[in-house]
């Protein structure tokens, strides 16, 4: 259970439909690759004085070690990060 999930004003019918939503999910973690794929991409930011919010990045970093595109809305916050597929899911 997660900390959303547990919030005491989550309703039982959102609670179930995020258990719903992650049995037909893959959830990939943040492991040592993209930790490292992360700092490598902040490094490149920095010394281009760019940057990303952190939680982005840490998503962009474990898209670019999976190789696949990440679907957002909120692409602005990916404009800065070198090889990221980003696909925006309400301008397709």
């Amino acid at each position: 259970m997660n900390a959303w999930e547990s919030r005491a004003q989550a309703s039982p019918k959102r609670k179930q439909s995020l258990l719903d939503l992650l049995q037909q999910v893959q959830v990939l973690v943040l492991d040592e690759a993209a930790a490292r794929r992360f700092g490598e991409v902040r490094a490149w930011q920095l010394d281009r004085g760019l940057g990303s919010p952190d939680l982005d990045l840490f998503n962009a970093a474990i898209a670019l070690v999976h190789n696949l595109t990440l679907v957002t809305h909120n692409v602005q916050d990916y404009a800065n990060i070198p090889g990221l597929q980003v696909v925006d899911w309400l301008n397709p």
